[in-house]
């Protein structure tokens, strides 16, 4: 459990000699490589005591004593819930199988059954807390050294922690920020209409459609709809209408508030992903087009964010713009017990969203998981959550990436999580992770694995 949060120890490498040894390390210390082991090494190693003995020509000892006294390395209590953390695993590789399992019965081609690897993230809303980082497939600590050959030469390539270095398209599940950020400029109101009509033909040269306007869905079109209806049926043409008028730099501007393409805070390795705009594509020589912002809008184009980082941009947007710094550290304690150090929530970006933004947001996304679609996955659920399903096209030769982020309970929200399969084929299928995962949280008692990951 949580050997991608854990980390290892070993000793200090020749490239790192010079640092350790200005700190004041002997060479043939052991040291935090990777993980928690790494970040908190600081706090964890303590400081080696140093004896002095005085000899005469002859070897005999005249004096010994202690010239600086040894001081214990430090406990570190993080802030993962180790019991939701074994849930969160569980769950995730619980759904993974269930996607694929059902994509090889379907007969149907690129429908999950490549759904082999993925990540699942929980966080408390109100501190930047991380509760559970999991990420499958996964490795044993205990046998590591033993196992590593194997290891490295895996295909899923088990090292790899998919919650914080994995970066996915956010599909869908970025139209809620996008909605946001139109409603705080006054580009809609909760009450505004716009009629999708199957292809957006604003641009000449590029006319995307929205995703129901294709023949396996006879051509239809969602009629007209408000931005509360266009999260719920996850409308394309509400989103590329709105997000043509707000602009790809107002786009951006919210969404590097929200903390999308931004460092989350947390204490370990993590990618910072790529919020798509015309900066990104300057920086490696391409143009921004005009209909890239379409695309942009809906979560495709080049955005590609960690699944904790997309969990931190759902936090934001719940409490009004206020980005929490993401944190596993807890507390630290001396080797007597006695509390050094407490973690204290920290707020290290902003942005002001009216309640009435917040609140239709919400509101939309509670439709999700009761008349949307994600209302399968949550039937009958005993808490009112909020949510919202994202699928994002990988290639023309393999399933799509699912997506789903969730937040509960509705009235007060107090964690939030985010569940990315690889292949996944839809994002309403990763809610599976998400329901098992609320379910330990909010129903232990219940032993937090909900009915295993079977479809209800």
């Amino acid at each position: 459990t949580a050997s991608h949060i854990l980390g290892r120890v070993g000793r200090i490498t020749a490239e790192n000699a010079e640092y350790y040894k200005e700190l004041g390390y002997s060479m043939d210390a052991t040291v935090g490589v990777d993980g928690a082991e790494k970040a908190f090494e600081e706090y964890l190693h303590g400081v080696d005591g140093e004896l002095t003995v005085v000899e005469d020509g002859y070897g005999n000892i005249l004096e010994q004593y202690v010239s600086r006294e040894p001081v214990a390395g430090q406990h570190v209590y993080l802030t993962i819930d180790i019991e939701l953390q074994k849930a969160a695993e569980k769950a995730l590789a619980d759904n993974i199988a269930l996607i694929a399992a059902k994509g090889a019965a379907s007969g149907t081609p690129n429908s999950g059954e490549d759904a082999k690897a993925g990540a699942l993230t929980a966080v408390d809303v109100k501190t930047g807390a991380v509760l559970a980082l999991a990420s499958c497939p996964t490795f044993d600590l205990s046998t590591f050294s033993d196992t590593y050959k194997d290891l490295i030469e895996d295909e899923t390539a088990p090292l790899f922690n998919r919650a914080l270095e994995g970066t996915y398209a956010p599909g869908s599940t970025f139209k809620p920020g996008v909605a946001a950020a139109a409603l705080q400029e006054g580009i809609i109101t909760p009450q505004t209409e716009i009629q999708d009509q199957g292809q957006y033909k604003f641009f000449t040269d590029y006319q995307p459609r929205c995703w129901i306007y294709a023949p396996k869905y006879g051509m239809r079109t969602h009629g007209y709809v408000n931005v509360s209806e266009a999260i719920q049926v996850s409308c394309n043409y509400f989103f590329y209408e709105i997000g043509r008028q707000l602009t790809i730099s107002k786009i951006d501007t919210y969404c590097a508030k929200y903390g999308l393409g931004q460092p989350t805070g947390i204490e370990l390795s993590e990618k910072t992903g790529i919020l798509a705009g015309p900066k990104y594509r300057e920086e490696n020589g391409k143009i921004w087009y005009d209909g890239d912002t379409l695309q942009a809008a809906i979560g495709q184009s080049d955005h590609l964010f960690t699944p904790l980082q997309i969990s931190m941009y759902l936090s934001t947007l719940l409490s009004g713009g206020n980005r929490m710094s993401a944190h596993i550290l807890k507390e630290t304690k001396d080797y007597f017990g006695d509390t050094l150090y407490t973690a204290e929530p920290k707020i290290i970006d902003s942005i002001h969203l009216d309640e009435t933004v917040v609140q239709t947001v919400r509101y939309a996304m509670k439709d999700v998981t009761e008349n949307g679609s994600a209302a399968r996955v949550f039937v009958n659920y005993p808490i009112a959550i909020g949510g919202k399903t994202g699928t994002a096209q990988v290639s023309e030769t393999s399933s799509d990436n699912a997506t789903f982020i969730a937040f509960a309970p509705f009235d007060d929200p107090s964690i939030v999580a985010t569940c990315v399969i690889e292949h996944g084929a839809t994002g309403t299928d990763a809610g599976f992770a998400v329901r098992d995962l609320f379910n330990a949280y909010f129903f232990p008692g219940n032993n937090g694995s909900g009915d295993g990951g079977t479809e209800s």
